[in-house]
């Protein structure tokens, strides 16, 4: 699977990632709230961890896919680039 991250043109979100199946199909993904912070924004080390801490339950979905997987490592990830967390979210899930 192939995922490509773009800026929505979907309102009221910032991103989409688009996910393409060795089959062809795709599946897109928007995520991020338009007009909120995050942490590639403030770059605001405890908001992040509040963000974190809060949304780790996204997670149980195991769903790489999902807004909430997105969201928490790309938006609110290790670094304030949103460029380097896609990278490491692609190596991370193998994309």
């Amino acid at each position: 699977m192939k995922m490509v991250v773009k800026k929505s043109d979907k309102a009221g979100k910032k991103l989409v990632a688009i996910f393409t199946k060795d089959n062809g199909r795709t599946k897109k993904t928007y995520f991020g709230s338009a007009g909120m912070d995050d942490y590639t924004i403030t770059k605001d080390k405890e908001q992040r961890a509040r963000y974190r801490q809060r949304h780790k339950k996204d997670l149980q979905t195991k769903d790489p896919t999902r807004a909430g997987y997105l969201s928490y490592f790309i938006l609110w990830g290790e670094s304030t680039s949103r460029q380097e967390n896609i990278k490491n979210y692609k190596k991370r899930f193998n994309l």
